[in-house]
């Protein structure tokens, strides 16, 4: 496994960060009161009302990416989509597989129709438990588990595969090499505690470490998701590494956001404020953005402040 990976997506090679947006789900959910079962978003594709839903956020974001003069990140909906947790949803392999390469196509027409900014677009896929779990697989486990995903994925143009909510070094592990194998970059985004650590309990810089040793470094680069600030910015190391923050808009525990009924949408204007200072103070970050909570006001306010742009 080599570098070569990495060397074609123009987020790391822009003068300023691009935006990416993880928060669609929460969105949904709750401030558009759309039912989301296990919450996966993959199913949306399937009825012609809800898949207008998803293009229209996807073409909002391109449009926002580009008022500031910044490249965006698409995700797709395919979190979920993976064997174990959308079987409960009823959907067997052959299902799954369509649904990825659906799920790309769909981006790949809010691309064709916005060109207005630089626009990569990524196939998210997330861990096969919970979330905020700890998880239980060893590496060529997870290998073997999320590579039906990734071929499904490999046979679309997609840029970037994304492994969203990372809880462990060992499934991050396996999902790179997964991607590197079939010659698809990938982007591993771990999310951490109120105390900047895993759930599993590994410091942040040392699931990174250990991930890169394990797989002859061939991950694009890395990032923190699902975290408010203030959870992991007295653990960023400025390592050459570690290169996207995609937040949560509160600053409320894993557990605590798991049980709640009302959206915690923070507070957008501050939320960028703190990005905005993250990305100065670690110039090598090159992907800001916003996960569980967040709207299109956090991520208007994060452009604003990456850009310094005025009201």
């Amino acid at each position: 496994m080599t570098a070569h990976y990495r060397e074609n997506l123009p987020q790391l090679r822009a003068a300023t960060p691009f935006l990416v947006w993880t928060g669609m789900e929460t969105d949904l959910i709750f401030n558009r009161g759309v039912d989301l079962p296990g919450f996966a978003s993959f199913p949306l594709l399937e009825r012609a009302e809800t898949r207008a839903i998803v293009l229209d956020y996807y073409r909002t974001q391109i449009r926002l990416a580009a008022e500031f003069g910044l490249g965006t990140i698409l995700e797709s909906t395919t979190w979920m989509a993976n064997l174990d947790r959308a079987a409960a949803l009823g959907y067997d392999a052959g299902q799954l597989a369509e649904i990825n390469c659906d799920a790309i196509a769909l981006m790949t027409e809010a691309r064709a129709a916005e060109t207005h900014a630089p626009v990569v677009l990524s196939a998210n896929v997330g861990p096969r438990g919970d979330g905020y779990g700890e998880g239980d697989m060893s590496a060529a486990q997870a290998e073997a588990y999320h590579r039906p995903q990734i071929a499904a994925l490999a046979r679309t143009n997609v840029d970037v595969v994304s492994a969203y909510t990372m809880t462990n070094a060992a499934e991050a592990i396996g999902i790179v090499r997964a991607c590197a194998s079939l010659g698809l970059p990938v982007v591993v985004a771990f999310t951490v505690e109120t105390d900047g650590r895993l759930p599993d309990g590994r410091p942040l810089a040392e699931a990174i470490a250990t991930t890169d040793a394990t797989t002859d470094a061939a991950a694009a680069y890395y990032m923190v998701n699902c975290a408010h600030p203030e959870h992991f910015d007295t653990v960023l190391d400025g390592s050459h590494r570690l290169k996207g923050l995609v937040v949560n808009a509160s600053r409320c525990s894993h557990a605590e956001l798991d049980e709640a009924e009302t959206l915690d949408d923070g507070n957008p204007e501050e939320l960028g404020a703190q990005i905005g200072a993250l990305a100065r103070a670690y110039p090598e970050i090159c992907v800001v953005g916003g996960c569980c909570g967040t709207d299109m006001r956090h991520l208007r306010h994060m452009a604003r402040a990456v850009t310094g742009a005025t009201e």
